[in-house]
């Protein structure tokens, strides 16, 4: 089968990873270039480290491009560029410019985890959890110059369980995002303006964001954030005077957790935790040592 589309990727983490491989598994697709971050220091012994778009990328074959800015450098990739028929965005990590998003034949596209016009922005999954919401979801949206402010062309919805983790979560919206980005790229595409009145912005997640306070913070509060910002920016509190990181919690009692008084009368059960400078250990055998 002759592909029927080419495709010019943009993306950086393990998120997009499942949405490249979709389009290079689909004889539909043409990838002729994935752009993406540059390799960046990683761990404590800062070893030089690809994104994983990269690694996928050079693994099948296709051209990398790493620009330090996507915007100033872009002329030199243009000629490439300019033929493709989809730019597709999944989690890239620069804001492209108006002269990169019209140099696609057909649409500049992007996959967002989240039912826009809610949560645009750098960290939809987080504050879906942070949140409460009951559902969450992916969204293909075709860009625009204002971030994820672009007119809807697919959605998928999906339930939120009250033990929902950001880390299970990720996997499952990738997953589901890759799917229906394939689909929505072989259909008629027929925009959709987003509703602005429904409209919800989120930033950049910091390490303030992961502080909690049992005396002043429900035990709901707690877990949710315990739930959303694991691994990152990660969750610490004070208990019994200690600052600990918070791992995993539970808002009924479990084996080998430990019972924290929270506000509202109001009880979390810290079923993982680390202490500063050892390793992760149940919240009943830190009270043991306590």
């Amino acid at each position: 089968m002759t592909p029927s589309f080419s495709i010019v990727f943009c993306g950086t983490p393990d998120f997009a990873v499942p949405s490249l491989d979709a389009l290079l598994s689909d004889p539909a697709f043409s990838v002729k270039l994935a752009i993406t971050q540059p390799d960046k220091p990683v761990g404590r012994k800062q070893i030089l480290t690809p994104p994983p778009v990269k690694v996928l990328a050079e693994k099948r074959g296709i051209h990398v491009w790493q620009p330090q800015n996507i915007n100033e450098e872009a002329e030199s990739y243009k000629l490439k560029a300019t033929s493709c028929d989809f730019l597709v965005v999944v989690a890239y990590g620069q804001i492209l410019s108006k002269e990169i998003l019209s140099i696609p034949r057909i649409a500049p596209v992007n996959l967002h985890p989240s039912l826009l016009p809610r949560w645009r922005g750098a960290s939809p999954i987080h504050h879906a959890l942070l949140a409460g919401d009951k559902e969450t979801g992916v969204t293909i949206q075709k860009m625009a110059e204002a971030l994820d402010a672009g007119p809807i062309l697919a959605q998928e919805h999906l339930p939120l369980s009250v033990t929902e983790t950001y880390e299970n979560l990720r996997h499952i919206l990738a997953e589901k995002g890759a799917a229906l980005l394939v689909k929505t790229l072989k259909s008629s595409l027929q925009p959709i303006p987003q509703d602005i009145g429904n409209v919800l912005v989120c930033s950049k997640l910091t390490r303030k964001d992961g502080e909690v306070n049992p005396a002043t913070m429900t035990a709901e509060e707690i877990d949710r954030k315990v739930r959303a910002l694991t691994p990152w920016p990660g969750v610490t509190g004070a208990i019994n005077n200690e600052m600990v990181k918070i791992l995993k919690t539970s808002l009924t009692q479990v084996p080998e957790s430990l019972p924290l008084s929270c506000a509202k009368g109001t009880s979390l059960f810290i079923t993982e935790l680390q202490p500063p400078g050892k390793k992760p250990m149940s919240g009943a055998a830190w009270a043991r040592g306590h």
